[in-house]
């Protein structure tokens, strides 16, 4: 099929839009939250897992693709001096929390259950990114939420067997990103409409 064909030439436009946003990173105009990025890059691997073993294929590149990506953008920062954002208290409760959550759903034996909590260790990273970019905006770009919604999106269209554990994660994953990138750009937005 067609489909299953362009989720490979998605992947390559995510590690293009990942190494995008690496280089914004070295020119310092990129601070990711190194929390956030910690907890993504757990998370969607075992929602692969969990995926996989409900019978997901190649649609399952999607989610693997959202926790090769922040982890490649975490191992990078842990090189880069001062290329990340400030660590607080609330990053601090909310990786605690996302991590708590991330043992409920690799304890839980009930499929729904685990994925759910894998949506909410994932969405409780997101967070300090969140209000990070809420307040900074200049210090995020959209290259590799855009990314992460592409491959998620075409995980969808190709999907074959709807069931709840193989096409949470990446429905979940094309809102969150699409919210991240809306709150990069809210500022643009509010001057097109109330100029």
């Amino acid at each position: 099929m067609l489909l299953e064909k362009i989720i490979f030439i998605c992947v390559a436009i995510n590690l293009v839009f990942t190494f995008w946003y690496i280089k914004s990173i070295l020119r310092s105009s990129t601070r990711p939250n190194m929390v956030s990025f910690f907890i993504w890059s757990l998370a969607p691997f075992i929602a692969v897992f969990l995926g996989y073993k409900s019978g997901g294929g190649i649609s399952l590149l999607g989610p693997f693709m959202s926790g090769f990506v922040p982890l490649l953008v975490f191992i990078f920062c842990l090189f880069k001096k001062d290329s990340f954002w400030k660590i607080g208290l609330l990053d601090i409760f909310c990786g605690i929390l996302s991590l708590f959550a991330l043992v409920c759903y690799i304890l839980t034996h009930n499929l729904w259950v685990s994925v759910l909590f894998a949506i909410a260790s994932d969405l409780l990273a997101y967070i300090p990114t969140f209000i990070k970019t809420w307040k900074n905006p200049e210090t995020e770009n959209y290259f590799i939420y855009l990314g992460g919604i592409l491959n998620n999106a075409v995980s969808l269209l190709i999907l074959r067997d709807w069931s709840f554990a193989i096409y949470a994660f990446s429905f979940y994953i094309v809102l969150v990103n699409s919210f991240e990138i809306l709150l990069i750009y809210r500022k643009r937005i509010k001057k097109v409409f109330y100029s």
